[in-house]
């Protein structure tokens, strides 16, 4: 199967015109825009928190700044992944057409690619917004490349390694805007920290064949895969309630706040319980789509704080 799915991407690849805007697609694609917009959206969010501005008086050349130097970090760290896992992501369906699992970007110009944006990013961040930022992008592309995609085919603990590097963009953006760490930061990361743990597990087990097929150890093998599943579902969930409602801004608790939190909370922990139980294709899906409406509605409501 591994065979034949190599040699159809081949012939799409012959097949396809080699032209400047299909290259620069492939570019584009190995830094994971998606995920790249989730990491400026989680930034920003932290610098606005930590700054204590208004909307109207957000200090926007510190924040594009920051924007900037953490995009081209994230980026970097995304292609550089791509580069360490193309042999097997081209065992798997969903990642086998990704540019350089296909064939269609050299390894070695991915990177040289890769490695010119992160040094860049890390560059830029440290002359122009601080070194305390600098050295958060840095642990995040370390431990991001060095101890989550390597364990992620040896310990289903991966998911925990990583959400550490995952949930450290809003720490960038606070102390870029304030220049140390408080209780607020802190209550920040945890809330991004926990809330990849529900997200993930939707995709795990979604694509759990997929995985297994090229290796990865995301989930345990036999009879403890699914309390795994369970644990690192409703768990985070459960503490993810509290610690989103616990979010305040300039030592004020908003009310409109609270109640908005508590309410995507448990709308949340309702579709991981769902998925929880019934372990489905149907359930992973819904607990997918609650994931990723549920972050970006809690840093609006997060964004709307007096």
């Amino acid at each position: 199967m591994t065979h034949q799915l190599a040699v159809a991407d081949a012939s799409v690849v012959l097949s396809r015109p080699f032209t400047g805007s299909a290259l620069a697609s492939d570019y584009w694609g190995m830094t994971k825009p998606d995920v790249t917009f989730l990491v400026a959206i989680t930034t920003a969010v932290g610098f606005y928190m930590g700054s204590s501005s208004t909307p109207s008086h957000i200090p926007w050349i510190p924040l594009i700044r920051t924007l900037v130097g953490t995009v081209l970090v994230a980026s970097g760290a995304a292609t550089l992944n791509q580069w360490m896992e193309y042999p097997f992501d081209a065992q798997m369906r969903r990642t086998a057409r990704r540019p350089i699992a296909s064939g269609r970007i050299d390894p070695l110009h991915a990177l040289l690619f890769g490695a010119v944006l992160a040094l860049a990013g890390l560059t830029y961040l440290l002359l122009a917004v601080g070194a305390l930022p600098s050295f958060l992008a840095l642990a995040t592309l370390v431990g991001y490349l060095c101890f989550y995609t390597p364990l992620k085919r040896r310990s289903p603990l991966a998911t925990l390694v990583g959400a550490i590097p995952g949930a450290v963009p809003p720490l960038i953006g606070w102390t870029a805007a304030r220049g140390h760490f408080d209780r607020q930061a802190w209550i920040l990361f945890l809330i991004v920290f926990l809330w990849q743990f529900p997200h993930f597990m939707s995709i795990a087990w979604m694509y759990r064949d997929d995985y297994a097929r090229a290796g990865y150890l995301v989930l345990p093998n036999g009879g403890a895969r699914d309390r795994f599943v369970i644990l690192q579902t409703v768990v985070p969930l459960i503490g993810l309630v509290p610690v989103s409602v616990l979010l305040v801004r300039a030592g004020e608790p908003s009310v409109f706040y609270s109640v908005a939190a508590l309410m995507l909370g448990l709308g949340f922990l309702r579709f991981g319980a769902e998925f929880a139980v019934r372990r489905s294709g149907r359930a992973s899906r819904r607990l997918l789509v609650a994931s990723i409406i549920y972050l970006p509605a809690l840093l609006a409501m997060m964004m709307l704080i007096p």
